[in-house]
């Protein structure tokens, strides 16, 4: 049996906290450093079918990639979705830490994740923007292994993120050789991508202004969702984390969450 300080010191070196941004909220938001634990389940979103599971299935701690306490709490009512989910934690006594955008930045993390997914040359691999290093840049820059049709490589994408369905706005050129990306949110980015003269650009939670100044700009941007640019990464991390700790601890990988969207 180990300790939730012995996991903690473990993701700071898979994740550490010092990448993540300014605004964000990761580390250990439920429970104590001193905990014991035996079982860890390794999830996407905190929600409260995943207390539920936790609780059912005896982990002693969670570790997601969203923080399930991301801005300031002025009131704890057990009447209210935010309350009701860390009253039934705190209750079952499950510990709760995140990595989120020091997830997203580390080599080996979210984004690293997502370009292989995609089928980006993981030799051409290099941060967005002008950060001397990868765990410096929130997004990731890549080359295909051959150059491929714009709509062929939306089809690369959807098949593998296994996205149920994929948003594609055209910006002209229709071969596709350059690739940037950003797991989630990263529309913010679009710019930078074309500026540094990637022919597509991928990421979730794109916008309609997005698209109309992406298309303006000559570049192809997948919108693939933010469940399907992250979820990935799940599998991934608890892997490591099993192999970090050993058989003192078994890592189970959440395979049970879906995008909150659905296609109809």
């Amino acid at each position: 049996m180990m300790k939730c300080r012995d996991v903690m010191d473990v993701m700071e070196r898979i994740a550490p906290k010092r990448l993540a941004e300014e605004w964000d909220n990761p580390g250990l938001l439920v429970g104590s450093p001193n905990d014991e634990v035996r079982r860890i389940l390794v999830c996407l979103d905190v929600r409260e079918e995943m207390a539920e599971r936790a609780k059912a299935e005896d982990f002693q701690m969670i570790v997601a990639h969203h923080p399930v306490i991301f801005k300031g709490l002025k009131k704890l009512r057990t009447d209210l979705p935010d309350g009701r989910l860390l009253g039934a934690l705190l209750r079952a006594g499950i510990v709760v830490f995140a990595a989120h955008t020091n997830l997203d930045c580390a080599e080996g993390g979210v984004n690293d994740v997502l370009a292989a997914r995609i089928g980006l040359d993981p030799a051409t691999i290099a941060p967005l923007g002008t950060a001397d290093s990868l765990s410096e840049s929130l997004g990731r820059v890549g080359k295909l292994p051959a150059p491929m049709a714009a709509k062929k490589f939306a089809e690369q994408v959807k098949r593998g993120l296994g996205a149920a369905n994929i948003r594609f706005v055209s910006g002209g050129n229709h071969i596709v050789k350059k690739v940037g990306l950003c797991s989630g949110s990263g529309a913010e980015f679009i710019d930078r991508a074309a500026f540094m003269g990637c022919d597509a650009y991928v990421t979730g939670d794109v916008r309609y202004h997005d698209a109309q100044r992406a298309a303006a700009l000559g570049i192809h941007v997948i919108d693939a969702g933010h469940f399907a640019t992250e979820q990935p990464v799940v599998e991934i991390l608890a892997a490591r984390l099993a192999g970090e700790l050993g058989e003192k601890v078994e890592v189970v990988a959440d395979d049970r969450a879906r995008d909150f969207f659905e296609i109809v």
